[in-house]
């Protein structure tokens, strides 16, 4: 039977949010299809995290499990997951639009001879077909990509756009052979400058501060209203390129794209790069002192004033009502 494999990224031995949204976007395709939906996990110790995602929906899960997968190795996930396609023969391979799914998808892309469409938005099936809806010309435009060729056509869903559905269910396990994969570069440490913060990539709310915050110190007033609400901290290019805060945080064309449930943006002016990392946000919130900002023309909510009277007060009004 066809079907849809998605690639099931962890970290530190847990499932990660996008990819638990891809696989359930597989399933409702399949489901409509008539197709199966299958799922590659390759890690150390994640035999028990294969087990769960019976319930969003895959039949099958192929496991890798082996000490040198512990942290990501393109070489060796490449080869782990191409072995899954040989058995599984898919139509269309599924990834979350992570740093390590979009570097993954091209490598796989390129060893199956298969096309690549990455950052999909939206997928629908037309006359037994995936059609993937994509952001062209900085998410100025969307193009609607019907794939030809060789299967499986590799996508990459972008997180925060699908839901993760838990429908119930079992699914097989099973483990594939060891990768005998020549590993030329590996991943000896994973240091860690975030201090266990949100990833915006798939944080469901983001405030992020841009120049008009006028110095790095005052990126607690974003911190603090972040952690009011429950979300991550993200910067415009601009405060990242001053040195304010790493680039990890960095929202936009040059940054991570994001589309979060919620995104405040204070002292941001609203450059085109910038609206490209943000726009498909559900709702945005800006606030800025100048009236004329283009990032007013993106939001759902404005408020025109001072950041450093206003952040403050938005802060304590949030935490009042969560108390």
């Amino acid at each position: 039977m066809a079907c849809i494999l998605t690639f099931v990224e962890q970290r530190d031995g847990k499932v990660r949010k996008g990819s638990l949204e891809a696989l359930s976007e597989a399933k409702r395709l399949a489901t409509a299809a008539g197709w199966d939906v299958c799922a590659v996990l390759v890690g150390s110790g994640i035999e028990g995290e294969a087990t769960a995602l019976g319930s969003y929906g895959a039949s099958a899960v192929y496991v890798v499990d082996e000490e040198r997968f512990a942290r990501y190795s393109a070489e060796g996930y490449a080869a782990a997951v191409r072995a899954a396609v040989e058995r599984c023969q898919p139509e269309a391979l599924f990834l979350s639009a992570t740093a390590l799914g979009r570097d993954l998808s091209g490598r796989l892309a390129a060893r199956l001879l298969v096309g690549c469409i990455p950052d999909v938005t939206a997928l629908k099936l037309a006359d037994g077909k995936l059609e993937a809806v994509r952001p062209v010309y900085s998410g100025k435009a969307l193009a609607t990509v019907e794939p030809g060729g060789a299967k499986p056509v590799v996508f990459t869903l972008r997180p925060n756009v699908f839901a993760a559905e838990a429908v119930g269910g079992t699914a097989r396990i099973e483990k594939l052979p060891a990768i005998p994969a020549d590993i030329r570069a590996v991943v000896r440490e994973i240091v860690a400058t975030g201090g266990g913060e949100l990833d915006v990539a798939e944080a469901d709310i983001i405030v992020s501060g841009g120049r008009g915050l006028k110095g790095p110190e005052n990126f607690a007033l974003i911190k603090a209203l972040a952690d009011a609400l429950g979300g991550a901290v993200g910067a415009s290019r601009a405060a990242v390129d001053a040195g304010w805060i790493d680039h990890a945080h960095q929202v936009g064309q040059t940054g991570k794209v994001v589309s979060p449930s919620l995104y405040v943006a204070c002292g941001i002016s609203g450059a085109i790069q910038h609206l490209a990392g943000m726009s498909s946000s559900k709702i945005i919130v800006a606030i800025n002192k100048d009236p004329e900002a283009p990032i007013f023309k993106v939001a759902d909510y404005g408020i025109v004033g001072d950041l450093f009277q206003v952040l403050p007060a938005l802060t304590e009004e949030i935490k009042k009502l969560k108390s």
